[in-house]
Formats: structure tokens, sequence, C-alpha cells
């Protein structure tokens, strides 16, 4: 969950940077207001290397009160890229970028490329005029992820983010890898278990909920044992229909080898 989450976020804080830089299209002026920048960051623009290169450098200083990062991703495209067309593809290479939870220290760090395709076209700066939605899609076969004990696993991921407007953005995430329906992430976890994360229901962002996930579901299958997470809850297990002030809640069931099952209701 937390893979999947921060390489969202990072994939927002992507588009960011490239909209508000104003150099993804020939003549194009930076965006007035800006593309709204979640945390912790900084932009570098080089335009004098090949390919054209944006930084962003995580400062370590804090993101909404619920963890910190440290590193950096690199956007890499080419002189003549125009991300408004459709098929339009850059890449993001992460280095050392740290997430640490500030509730128990914990820490994971992500290395490796992706890849990030405007299949539908248009730009988000533009999202509040349009009918028909804006789609992403990401995916990487050499994502690799360490863990706070030193354990290091190499992950695939294949997703989709469709963007629309309510208030302000919406993303809609969704699994596109061909490994199995709605499959989102694959390959091994730090127990040397091959792994299957599938989303079974969209996963929703709401920029009017200070960009949290406020819907969605998602299957966890290692082997025999699987668990289903269902987000967007009270803390009764019910769905929440309006931003909370508080705490969203989760509810988790996961069956083992045996057919026994567990339920949990827990904040996040």
């Amino acid at each position: 969950e937390r893979f999947s989450s921060e390489t969202d976020a990072v994939a927002d804080d992507a588009n960011a940077a490239l909209e508000n830089s104003g150099i993804s299209n020939v003549g194009e002026s930076p965006l007035t207001p800006p593309l709204p920048a979640v945390c912790d960051y900084s932009v570098t623009i080089d335009t004098t290397v090949n390919p054209r290169t944006i930084t962003i450098t995580y400062t370590g200083t804090g993101c909404q009160g619920r963890k910190t990062r440290t590193g950096k991703v690199i956007l890499s495209f080419a002189p003549n890229f125009k991300w408004s067309e459709a098929g339009a593809t850059y890449t993001i290479t992460y280095q050392d970028l740290k997430i640490t939870r500030k509730s128990d220290s914990k820490a994971i760090t992500l290395n490796g490329t992706k890849t990030i395709t405007n299949v539908s076209g248009g730009k988000l700066r533009n999202l509040s005029s349009r009918v028909d939605p804006i789609i992403h899609e990401v995916k990487s076969a050499n994502m690799s992820i360490t863990f706070d004990n030193g354990t290091q696993r190499q992950w695939q991921l294949a997703r989709r983010r469709t963007f629309s407007y309510d208030n302000g953005m919406v993303v809609a995430i969704s699994g596109i890898g061909t490994i199995s329906e709605g499959a989102a992430e694959w390959g091994t976890n730090r127990f040397g278990k091959d792994f299957i994360y599938a989303i079974t229901q969209p996963l929703t962002v709401k920029q009017s909920c200070d960009f949290r996930l406020v819907s969605g579901a998602t299957k966890h299958t290692v082997g025999a044992f699987s668990s289903t997470v269902t987000f967007g809850l009270d803390a009764a297990g019910n769905p929440v229909t309006s931003c909370p002030s508080g705490d969203f809640y989760y509810k988790a069931v996961w069956t083992l080898a045996n057919g026994q099952t567990y339920t949990l209701i827990a904040p996040y």
C-alpha cells in the first residue's frame, strides 16, 4: 500500500513540475497560477542537455504531518517533447527516494525508472474546462524497493490514472497489468514470496480532500494467502460521503491458507 501510494504521489509531483515549467510545449509559458505542489520539494530545470531534465529534490521538511521524504526524482524527455499530444511519454528516474512514516519511523527507499504516457492527450492545467477525462498510464519493469531492515526487492507496476474535475482535481487509479485482472504491482515481497497487488475498485484521490485517498479497494495475493482492503470508511466500517476532519478508515479482510479469515478496521 505504501509503495502504491508513494509512487502515485511522485507522479502527481512530476505532473505539477512538468506543466508548471512551461517547457514541454514550444512557445508555452509557465502556468499561472501553478498546479499545486503538495509539499516538501524544490524543482530544477535544465534545458541545455539532451534529453531535457526536470529534477525534483525532496527536502525532508515534512509532508502533511504524516511523512518525510528525501532524495531525488529526475524527469527526462526529448527537446521536441509535447506533453499535450496523445501518446507523449517521459521517463522518471528515482534516486534514493526515502519515505519515512512519522507515526512509527518506518521507511522505504525507492530506486529505478518508470515511464508515464499521456494516452488521451491534453494537459491537467485545462482539466476544469474539459468534458472528457485525461488518462495517463504508468509502467515500470525495474522498480527497486529497500525496506528499513535492508531487504531489497524488484517490483513491476502497471497503472492507469484517470483525471477528472469536481471542485478540484480527482484522480482514479486502476491496475492494467496483464499478469492478472486489475494487477497494479507484482514481484517478490521482503519475505521472498511472489505477490500480486490488484486494484478491484479504482483508488480515488481528491484535491478537495487535501489530496487524500477517499475510496477504492484492493486485493493482495501471496500463494494461498489473500487479503482485501476497502478504503474511505468511518470507524464503524461504513463508506464516508464527505471529507472528514479526522481520519479515514480502511477495512482489511485476510484469508489464511487453511481458510480462516480475520478482519481489521483501522485509521489511515
